[in-house]
């Protein structure tokens, strides 16, 4: 189904996330449960309860949260896009670690990328569409 995308130096699992302007860059390896983000740990990233279950759902769903440590580089966007990524990016990675899971993951939703994103601000207004304020006089 999926290439297995493999650190050839670590032999960690890969995974790439994008949501919004965000990229999320995953690696899985057999461990303890561990998710560090940035070199800090979920809890210190992620205020935000509502992102911090983004992130763990896709390991919850699999039942693999106690059994394997995730390391994610995340830039771009705000922290709703960067656990929607982070969220896509452990899936992929998951699915490419066992691939019985890929069907789990793909009917939770984990799978498919959400491809909304900023519309430009075209010229002459004042944003994507806003225009200027009309004066009758």
């Amino acid at each position: 189904m999926i290439n297995v995308k493999k650190d050839k130096y670590t032999g960690d699992i890969l995974g790439t996330g994008r949501r919004k302007s965000s990229i999320a860059r995953v690696r899985i390896r057999p461990g303890s449960g561990k998710i560090t983000i940035n070199k800090r740990s979920l809890e210190e990233y992620f205020a935000n309860t509502q992102d911090r279950n983004a992130v763990v759902a896709p390991l919850k769903s699999s039942g693999k949260n106690e059994e394997l440590d995730v390391l994610i580089n995340v830039k771009g966007g705000g922290m709703t896009g960067q656990s929607g990524a982070c969220k896509m990016g452990i899936a992929r990675a998951l699915s490419a670690y066992d691939e019985e899971l890929y069907t789990v993951m793909r009917e939770s939703g984990f799978m498919t990328r959400d491809s909304r994103m900023k519309e430009r601000k075209k010229c002459g207004l004042h944003g994507a569409r806003r225009g200027t304020q009309f004066s009758k006089r």
